[in-house]
């Protein structure tokens, strides 16, 4: 190739190959896109919004009360890491994730480990959270 053809199809290559990667970023499967925007929902500490998330039968077996939603609102998340994830089986996926919390009201910080459970309803076509919002309590 010479330096003339180098110059003149050097940036339409790269348009291309921008176009391309920029395309295949924005695609996500499924199970991606619920995990991204529950993770968004909790790291900005909006739980109302994460509890979209949370499969239904789960919260009619246990419904969150006044008193925890008001609970959540205590704290502030400052960190969002997932330790380990799997899929036992097709359908299912589990992570465990360590939240840092910091009460709003004492500004102290606690680490809680979120041991999620997400299964898929093809009915639906979306993933739910089994496991419900994050115990407060846990360690």
């Amino acid at each position: 190739m010479t330096s003339h053809s180098l110059r003149v199809f050097a940036p339409a290559l790269a348009v291309l190959l921008l176009t391309a990667c920029s395309s295949m970023g924005a695609q996500r499967n499924p199970r991606d896109q619920a995990l991204y925007t529950y993770v968004s929902a909790v790291r900005w500490s909006d739980f109302d919004a994460a509890r979209a998330f949370v499969d239904p039968e789960t919260l009619r077996a246990r419904p969150i009360t006044d008193l925890e939603s008001e609970r959540y609102k205590q704290f502030q998340v400052a960190g969002y890491e997932v330790k380990s994830a799997s899929e036992p089986a097709e359908g299912q996926y589990e992570q465990v994730v360590e939240l840092r919390l910091v009460n709003r009201n004492t500004q102290v910080e606690r680490i809680i480990t979120d041991r999620q459970q997400w299964r898929w309803d093809a009915q639906a076509k979306r993933w739910w959270l089994v496991s419900g919002l994050p115990d407060l309590d846990a360690r």
